[in-house]
């Protein structure tokens, strides 16, 4: 099991609650409070914005009841970093091991390069995603945070956003580069203008990464940033 480490990237022990152990709660219950659906103590994204959901830390009977309320009858949760176990009549239908990661020391620049995305490139986005399957991308997705495109002759090649927002910390997502334009380095510089960018607002880079993808996460550890927990991403749907 990896230790967790300092918040800064230190690499020391640090005791004590982290807004990072719960991430999407810590995000819908301030700086994405405009895009929470909450029954009760559980919430989640507008199913157009992000699948995630949350509950509390630790959560009790109740809570479940509220998240059950929230998704309806055989409706579906993904929940993100905690490995919450559901009680009886909830089925378990994704359970993927992860890492999260921290920026420790990354060499940030901007990059020229580097566009920001709006609003009438979501569908360029949305079938670059398609493609290369980085992770969970929904029509308002972009409303989330900054992201950030490379284009060559007009098409969009390769992307790389900000998805959960929570206190001094900014999540990194969506990374990702059309696979005729892999090993051309698209991704590193996409991750080093997004970390500028945070760090410019005064907020810390993560980013969480499937922890069988070795390479990805190689990668992120030469670009200085370091592993602060494992963590469980998990698919959980109510009884029907």
């Amino acid at each position: 099991m990896v230790g967790s480490v300092d918040e800064s990237g230190s690499g020391t022990e640090r005791s004590g609650p982290s807004p990072l152990d719960n991430p999407a709660r810590a995000a819908l219950t301030s700086p994405h409070a405009r895009f929470a659906e909450c029954v009760g103590t559980a919430l989640r994204y507008h199913p157009d914005v992000c699948p995630m959901a949350a509950l509390p830390d630790d959560p009790t009977l109740d809570d479940w009841s509220d998240a059950a309320r929230l998704v309806g009858p055989g409706g579906a949760l993904f929940i993100p970093v905690v490995a919450d176990t559901p009680p009886s009549g909830w089925e378990t239908t994704m359970h993927l091991p992860g890492v999260q990661m921290i920026d420790a020391a990354v060499s940030s620049k901007p990059d020229d390069a580097a566009v920001r995305l709006t609003g009438a490139d979501v569908p360029e986005m949305t079938e670059l995603v398609r493609r290369t399957r980085p992770g969970p991308f929904r029509p308002r997705t972009i409303e989330m945070g900054t992201y950030l495109g490379i284009r060559r002759g007009g098409r969009l090649i390769a992307m790389g956003g900000e998805r959960l927002s929570l206190p001094r910390y900014t999540e990194i997502s969506a990374v990702c580069t059309d696979p005729d334009h892999r090993g051309e380095g698209l991704a590193s510089r996409l991750v080093l203008a997004l970390v500028h960018g945070i760090r410019e607002r005064g907020a810390t880079p993560i980013l969480h990464a499937d922890a069988t993808n070795v390479n990805a996460i190689r990668l992120y550890e030469q670009l200085g940033f370091e592993v602060r927990k494992e963590v469980l991403f998990q698919v959980v749907t109510a009884p029907s």
